[in-house]
């Protein structure tokens, strides 16, 4: 399966105002979806035998004006009603297939210039906001669209037109609707690109000005005024981005007491040293640094983003690491904050938020720990013992976001490294002739979090399809463990045979020969390249590991 294209998907944009003019651009670039007027989306939603449903959107967006949607009525417990009623509608119309955008809410209308409460416009769209959250809680394929940051961006004034609301219903400007283009295009790539893991920073006028261990000459510039400010709004930034899972390294040339003696005391840092997943302070060349660090953490180079102020340590990465993406570099402090800004939508922001993501320095550090007791544990199974692995299976329907995460990794244990679209995975989870599996892995240290997916398709003789495991849990065996529990659960079912796919990639060398040491041995060589694997699952091998598996959850 190549991994998939914007090209490639059927996009439907459902409105109750004229979307006529958006539908028209987005035309070169996807397949849409042309609805017959506007203002029925429930209707063509919820008609089984209406063309939306003939035509197959992958993608559905709903960009609802609410004015229009509420019928004008600014009474706040009667306009809820009526919000209340559109989104119950939309349940029953809400299929498990495809995903959904549907757009928050931004409240505008001749009438509001006049209204005396200049409460009530914020009042009425957080009603619409709690009600748009709730029912993305309940539906795991439906997202926010963030369509009122994009409307406040422009202002009221550019953003609205009343001559084109006369001429046809058409709500907004021909800027804001070339904006609202280029979002949904944005989200869509989000939805099929994988995003980068690791922001690999410098230090000297990078995260703060001037340079460390000279600030008897030349303090450094880090502060809420002035130039200081620039800086510290660009650590504001960074610090967001790591709390929404983006691992943070510094790779910088200094005395590394004099760097950390302004990470951990300089009162106005704010990325201290816990916020880092790993650190090269020295005067090594940075793409040996750079090069360790990928091993440390066990993470290809295409997982890098490198940001430097200096134009020759940019270049020399580029020239020497080519996988590593190295963005360029700002001229002046006050553009720094927007540039990381932009660093973020292009190469890390996702289309979803797993709770994986929100903990994942925290996992990463853990991992040292797990790296430092290997070194004195005194053997490889003595150090196996000491982790207390425990292994429990999870419930896919409900991690779906983190099912489609794992299935579109790139990393070194990917059976076959598919790609999957969060509707295909919803496919499978649908499909009766799969069996997924997906489990959590903690230990003595902490919560690794769920990085262990496999799916069996259990139409004839079962056939393991994928199998994809979190590099951060490799070399302990957990794969063995995983491998008996799936055998166990199809033996229970009466299956007597089971294969497996290894499809080579450049990556997944080190589990080219995993089904082999699983005691599987080689039936079929696979057009694509491959190779199947079977073994009787009344006859497989003993396995050594130390697992305590819990029940399923």
């Amino acid at each position: 399966m190549m991994k998939p294209n914007i090209a490639d998907c059927r996009v439907a944009l459902l409105s109750n105002v004229n979307m006529n003019f958006v539908i028209r651009m987005l035309q070169k670039d996807v397949s849409v979806y042309e609805p017959e007027g506007y203002g029925n989306e429930l209707g063509i939603l919820m008609n089984p035998d209406s063309s939306y449903h003939a035509f197959g959107a992958d993608y559905t967006f709903l960009v609802m004006d609410l004015m229009e949607l509420i019928a004008h009525e600014l009474e706040p417990q009667a306009a809820r009603k009526k919000m209340e009623a559109w989104f119950a509608m939309l349940n029953d119309s809400v299929s498990t297939e495809g995903i959904y955008y549907i757009s928050d809410a931004y409240l505008w209308g001749a009438e509001m210039a006049v209204v005396f409460d200049c409460g009530r416009k914020q009042a009425l769209q957080q009603q619409w906001q709690e009600l748009l959250q709730d029912f993305c809680v309940n539906h795991k394929n439906v997202r926010i669209l963030p369509y009122r940051h994009l409307l406040e961006v422009m202002g009221e004034e550019a953003a609205f037109s009343m001559k084109m609301w006369y001429m046809g219903k058409i709500l907004l400007s021909n800027q804001a609707q070339k904006g609202l283009y280029h979002l949904i295009l944005d989200r869509l790539d989000r939805e099929l690109r994988t995003p980068k893991k690791v922001l690999l920073l410098d230090l000297d006028n990078t995260l703060w000005g001037g340079l460390a261990g000279e600030a008897e000459h030349t303090p450094v510039e880090l502060s809420e005024e002035h130039g200081g400010l620039a800086y510290k709004n660009l650590q504001r930034v960074i610090l967001q981005m790591q709390r929404q899972g983006v691992l943070l390294g510094i790779v910088s040339k200094n005395n590394e007491a004099d760097a950390l003696e302004i990470i951990e005391r300089h009162p106005h840092m704010l990325l201290r040293r816990s916020c880092f997943a790993a650190e090269k302070i020295n005067w090594n060349p940075k793409h040996e640094n750079i090069r360790e660090i990928a091993a440390e953490l066990n993470l290809g180079m295409d997982s890098f983003v490198f940001w430097d102020d200096n134009p020759a340590e940019r270049q020399l990465v580029q020239e020497l690491l080519p996988e590593v993406t190295v963005p360029d570099f700002p001229e002046r402090p006050e553009e720094l904050a927007g540039a990381m800004v932009a660093i973020y939508e292009q190469y890390f922001a996702g289309s979803t938020l797993t709770a994986e993501d929100l903990d994942k320095t925290n996992q990463y550090a853990a991992n040292a720990e797990r790296n430092r007791l290997a070194q004195k544990a005194g053997g490889f199974e003595n150090y196996l013992k000491q982790l207390a692995i425990v292994m429990q299976q999870v419930e896919p329907s409900e991690h779906t976001d983190r099912l489609t995460q794992l299935m579109n990794k790139t990393n070194q244990f990917n059976l076959t490294t598919r790609r999957y679209r969060s509707e295909q995975v919803q496919e499978l989870l649908n499909n009766t002739h799969k069996k997924v599996y997906l489990y959590q892995i903690s230990d003595r240290f902490g919560d690794n979090g769920i990085v262990v997916a496999a799916i069996v398709d259990v139409s004839d003789v079962p056939v393991i399809e994928e199998f994809v495991m979190s590099c951060r849990v490799m070399g302990r065996n957990i794969e063995y463990a995983v491998i008996d529990d799936i055998e166990n659960s199809l033996r229970k079912t009466g299956y007597t045979l089971l294969r497996g796919r290894y499809l080579p990639t450049a990556k997944n060398k080190p589990v080219e020969k995993l089904y082999e040491q699983l005691g599987y041995h080689k039936v079929a060589n696979l057009p694509e390249g491959g190779v199947e694997y079977e073994i009787s699952l009344q006859n497989a091998p003993k396995r050594y590991y130390f697992v305590e598996k819990q029940s399923f959850v």
